[in-house]
Formats: structure tokens, C-alpha cells, sequence
């Protein structure tokens, strides 16, 4: 049964990957997106990780989803389509796709009990966790002591990411060059005699209690 669930899930994962990549409406990418960490917090679940699928369903799900589509809200919502199609970064991916596919070779089995994660790391922690931190969850002393610092880590780079993209949603439009956009005099002077002659150019009409007032 948990094989059919893998294949399933796994299936749905790869399925939206390809929809993300086709799609040219950003909403619906960012959706998407979403639906993907959404799919990987469930294989993580799966696979007995639950503190994992956890940080994915709030980072993945939650919180980037709001980024990019908080983003949207000030960009178009299609894509602009390539003119030319990079073989250097399409290089750069199948390369990097194949050594972490070699890597994985080396990799010991799932859940193979000779395996040094269970040999070693594992049983420390099952026997030193209730003395040495007196926490009843084991999930919460390993990431909370053990990997006190990789949590830290991990913390910070959220952190700053979500710092960079709010700078980038607050900073101010850039004109061709580069520059902040600024109003020129000319355009302040332009704008202002439209508004004194009218928007066609011709004198602002007066009504005849204005003129009698004048008298």
C-alpha cells in the first residue's frame, strides 16, 4: 500500500513540475507551485518525516506562495516568451541533474538497517536524548539541540530571503537607465497647464455667476 501512495504521489510531483514549466500565466504557476510543496509535505509524511513536511507546507506552501504572488501584484501576469533558447544554463542543469543521480548510488537503501544512519547516529539519540535534553519528542531534542545550529541555519536563510524580497517589492521604479524614476520640471510644468487650459488645450469655460462676481 505504501508503494501505490509513493507511485501516486510521485506521479502528481512530476506532473506539476511539467505544468509549471509550460504554463505562461504566472498565477497559475505560482499555484502551482504551491500545490507542488503541498505534494512533497504529503511524500514526506510518507516517507515518516513529518517535521520536514512540516517546514514544507509553511515555507513552501505558505509563505513562498504569498511572496510570489505578492510579486505578481506588481508585474504582468504572462510571460514573456524567449527569443532565443540558452543551451548554456539547459548544459548547466543536465550536468548538474546527472552528478546528483550519481551521487544517489551511494546512497544506502531506504530503510536499510545496516545503513550508518541506524548503525550510529540513530541509537545515540534514542539512548542519550531523554537524559541529555529531557525532551519527550524526539524530532523536536535532534533539531533543537543536536542541530541546534543547522536549525539556526536554516532560520537565517529563510530570513534573509524573505528580507530581500520585501526589499524588492519596496523599492522604488527604475527608468531606462537604471535610475529612480523622478518627475522632471517639464513634465510638472505640462501637467499643470493641462489642467489650466484643459485637457484639449482650450480655456476652462466659466459659468455666469462667476462672470457676474467678477463684474
Amino acid at each position: 500500500m505504501t508503494g501505490l501512495i509513493d507511485i501516486v504521489v510521485l506521479s502528481l510531483l512530476v506532473v506539476t513540475a511539467v505544468m509549471v514549466g509550460q504554463l505562461r500565466n504566472l498565477f497559475a504557476a505560482a499555484m502551482l507551485t504551491g500545490m507542488y510543496s503541498l505534494l512533497s509535505a504529503v511524500w514526506m509524511v510518507v516517507l515518516d518525516a513529518p517535521d520536514v513536511a512540516y517546514t514544507e507546507a509553511a515555507v513552501g506552501a505558505g509563505i513562498s506562495t504569498v511572496l510570489m504572488l505578492a510579486t505578481l501584484s506588481l508585474t504582468t501576469e504572462e510571460e514573456r516568451e524567449a527569443s532565443l533558447i540558452e543551451p548554456g544554463p539547459l548544459f548547466v542543469a543536465l550536468i548538474t541533474g546527472a552528478v546528483l543521480l550519481y551521487a544517489t548510488l551511494d546512497m544506502p537503501r531506504f530503510g536499510d538497517p545496516s545503513s550508518p544512519i541506524h548503525t550510529h547516529v540513530g541509537a545515540m539519540y534514542l539512548e542519550r536524548a531523554p537524559h541529555e535534553i529531557g525532551v519527550p519528542n524526539l524530532i523536536t531534542a535532534v533539531l533543537a539541540s543536536y542541530r541546534g545550529y543547522d536549525t539556526l541555519g536554516e532560520t537565517t536563510v529563510v530570513f534573509t530571503a524573505a528580507v530581500g524580497v520585501l526589499a524588492l517589492l519596496t523599492a522604488p521604479p527604475l527608468d531606462r537607465r537604471g535610475l529612480p524614476f523622478r518627475r522632471t520640471a517639464s513634465l510638472d510644468t505640462s501637467m499643470a497647464s493641462q489642467s489650466t487650459l484643459g485637457g484639449d488645450g482650450s480655456l476652462p469655460q466659466t459659468s455666469l455667476a462667476d462672470d457676474e462676481v467678477a463684474t
